[in-house]
């Protein structure tokens, strides 16, 4: 299974509009890709929340459009990253009435959004989403199909990677691969690191870790996405720079090793 990891670098003089033809134009050259991957909340940006209320669009609108037509034309798996998800007053606003979430959208090769997800973990401490939008509350899990074999992959998102039940979660529901697109500054990076291969590790599933580069918001964004084995071993990396990271996964040994290591066949918690 060959993985494009798209980490975008951007600021704030990028007019989102272009961003999203940029972006679109990027994931529609990917040949020769399964899935590719962008990051979180790269349209209005992780940390330029005080925009996002403006930013905020429907799943069927612009950013997810853009996204899902360049998935047809390169006839790929592409996990979109993530949008502030907006919904009409006449649908559930949440618990908190906000009609908000930060949303990661899997697009098919047919260009059809597969599924998406809500993050569930808020960063921010009481201020920032916590603020602004709804916490999502369902774990997702979807099917992908490639010339290797099959392979069940689990979403999640930033923030949601210091969270090891949320992992495990999506292991008990069958993941064997993990999908995690970022905003993750460059000051916390080393944990983006090593929370990545530890989530790897300790579920014994591959990981695909995607970040952002550049300075939005004043915040320098850390970069270094990767791509880690079932094993723990790093594949693949970027650096701190617009990057698309190429890695194959081998299906098959990921399976083998959950097999012939069998560890999670003795947890009694």
């Amino acid at each position: 299974m060959r993985v494009h990891v798209l980490q975008l670098a951007y600021g704030d003089d990028e007019p989102v509009a272009e961003r999203v033809r940029r972006a679109a134009a990027l994931v529609a050259g990917q040949s020769g890709a399964d899935l590719v991957v962008l990051p979180e909340l790269w349209a209005p940006t992780g940390f330029g929340y005080r925009g996002w209320a403006q930013a905020a669009e429907s799943l069927r609108g612009p950013t997810v459009t853009a996204i899902c037509e360049a998935a047809q034309q390169v006839g790929a798996y592409v996990h979109a990253g993530s949008i502030i998800e907006s919904v009409t007053e006449d649908e559930p606003q949440g618990p908190q009435g906000r009609g908000r979430w930060n949303t990661s959208v899997l697009i098919g090769r047919d260009g059809l959004p597969m599924v998406s997800y809500r993050k569930v973990h808020r960063f921010g401490f009481a201020a920032g989403e916590p603020d602004l939008i709804e916490a999502g509350t369902e774990l997702v899990t979807a099917g992908l199909s490639v010339a290797g074999g099959h392979v069940t992959a689990g979403l999640a998102t930033c923030y949601d990677l210091r969270f090891p039940e949320l992992f495990r979660g999506l292991t008990d529901q069958g993941a064997e691969l993990f999908i995690v697109p970022a905003a993750w500054p460059a000051a916390r990076v080393e944990h983006w690191r090593l929370l990545g291969r530890a989530r790897a590790v300790e579920n014994q599933a591959v990981m695909i870790q995607c970040n952002t580069a550049g300075t939005h918001a004043g915040t320098r964004m850390g970069g270094h996405s990767q791509v880690v084995a079932a094993t723990g071993e790093v594949l693949a990396e970027a650096g701190a720079d617009e990057t698309v990271l190429v890695a194959d996964i081998d299906l098959v040994a990921a399976a083998e090793y959950r097999s012939s290591f069998p560890v999670l066949a003795d947890r009694r918690l």
